[in-house]
């Protein structure tokens, strides 16, 4: 079985509804990192030093090779990232192996064949 990891950036009031979609659309799961920053075309606002720009959080889910782009444009319109600037990002990327995965193996199996 051959994966892609999908990796999204997205504001922290979007990541349920970012998770949500990613499993609705065959993910069977994902991992969430908090507090992640960035800068985009423009530069943050400040105040008095502080940064004033919204949390972000890093959405990692690791998905079989068929299925990935149906999530990753999924994940796309819930999270709204090409309707308007800084509302998030998302990439998808080449796993080459992994480990962990095999009690999924069978469930994913069903899914993919299902889908072609």
């Amino acid at each position: 079985m051959h994966f892609k990891l999908i990796v999204a950036f997205v504001r922290d009031e979007k990541t349920e509804a970012v998770m949500e979609a990613a499993r609705e659309a065959g993910a069977t799961g994902c991992t969430v990192i908090n507090n992640a920053r960035g800068e985009g075309i423009e530069t943050a606002k400040t105040f008095f030093g502080l940064t004033l720009t919204t949390q972000r959080d890093v959405v990692l889910t690791l998905v079989e090779k068929h299925l990935s782009r149906h999530i990753l444009e999924h994940i796309g319109e819930v999270g709204e990232f090409d309707s308007e600037p800084g509302t998030g990002i998302a990439m998808m990327l080449d796993v080459e192996d992994a480990v962990g995965v095999m009690h999924q193996a069978q469930e994913l199996s069903e899914l993919v064949e299902e889908n072609l």
